[in-house]
């Protein structure tokens, strides 16, 4: 597993690779986190349109919940999951202390297990 952190188009170098361009070269299948807050669904919307440009199999997508107020959250989620051709493994609520094992507990691999490559 390679972490992408920052985003999908985040340059890596100064020779332009991006992190896009490492799941590439790697040939990995993509599990998108998505910070739920103002401007997520056109953030999500995007990056699964360039996921899908590559080639790479979008193997699914986790709700982050970084903001415990944010309006229409699951309204939201609703809607991501009906829009992206991936899906849902994993809804992460605010946590007060985010270890690995508070997080799996959120996972739902089932669906990602399930696919073949």
């Amino acid at each position: 597993m390679v972490e992408g952190v920052g985003g999908w188009r985040v340059p890596l170098d100064a020779h332009g690779t991006t992190i896009a361009g490492l799941a590439q070269r790697l040939g990995l299948p993509v599990i998108l986190v998505i910070g739920m807050r103002l401007g997520c669904l056109n953030h999500a919307l995007l990056t699964a349109e360039s996921i899908a440009r590559t080639g790479l199999r979008f193997a699914g997508w986790v709700a982050n919940e970084i903001e415990s107020q944010m309006p229409l959250l699951a309204d939201n989620i609703r809607f991501l999951a009906e829009a992206l051709a991936a899906p849902l493994l994993a809804h992460i609520p605010p946590l007060s202390a985010p270890a690995p094992a508070a997080i799996s507990k959120c996972l739902d691999l089932a669906s990602l297990l399930a696919k073949k490559p």
